[in-house]
């Protein structure tokens, strides 16, 4: 058994994306003359995308139905994976430097599981996987740590030698309640601002150009 494993959240983590999902949402409204608040941005920050379609549509008012909402956003959203995602500065060398080491690594998402599979080919991360799961395998969602204990089943670690790395609040509460190791990068305050990672996060960066695989190790294996 490996004494230490890492699973990865990829929006807003690994790769630079968060800013697409946010703007998908406020651009269909824009389209259908909807203008979003900041309580529905919040709201569904922490929905899974089934439940921000019911919400869209529900709440909203967008789309004919919440299924004519979430496959609006899956269109808009394969094409972004596709073609314009790319890695958050530093992450790959992170990986790169972890797997060097003989650290194994998954990747834990709610993003539906073509376009993580796409993202994370696109941006170079497949190859030093173990494994790359989505909630919508497992038929859950981030407030529970199914998805996690998941992804730890591929790296032979159990949960108090397994950190979680995360940009959101609220899976980094399901992740600590779970007796994970946490830590947090800094994406944007609507995934959590930087006060409300401190709060949660063992280890907290600013970006990934902060931290080197080496200096990881060295702090979580003092």
């Amino acid at each position: 058994m490996s004494d230490i494993g890492v699973i990865f959240d990829c929006d807003g983590t690994l790769v630079d994306s968060m800013g697409a999902w946010h703007e998908v949402d406020r651009t269909l409204a824009a389209e259908a003359g909807i203008a979003l608040t900041k309580a529905d941005a919040d709201a569904i920050t922490t929905m899974s995308l089934p439940e921000a379609s019911a919400y869209l549509h529900e709440q909203c008012g967008l789309g004919a139905s919440s299924e004519d909402v979430l496959a609006l956003i899956f269109e808009r959203m394969r094409a972004f994976y596709a073609n314009e995602v790319e890695a958050r500065p530093g992450a790959f060398a992170f990986v790169q430097g972890l797997h060097a080491r003989g650290v194994p690594m998954a990747v834990a998402s709610s993003t539906p599981p073509d376009m993580l599979a796409c993202c994370i080919e696109r941006c170079g991360f497949a190859p030093y996987m173990k494994a790359v799961v989505s909630v919508d395998d497992l038929g859950t969602s981030k407030r529970e740590p199914a998805v996690y204990d998941h992804a730890r089943s591929f790296l032979g670690t159990d949960r108090a030698h397994t950190w979680g790395f995360e940009d959101a609040a609220y899976a980094l509460d399901t992740l600590r309640a779970a007796g994970f190791r946490t830590g947090a990068i800094y994406d944007n305050d609507t995934s959590g601002s930087w006060d409300a990672l401190v709060a949660r996060a063992e280890l907290l960066i600013p970006t990934w150009e902060d931290l080197t695989a080496e200096t990881f190790l060295d702090k979580v294996r003092a």
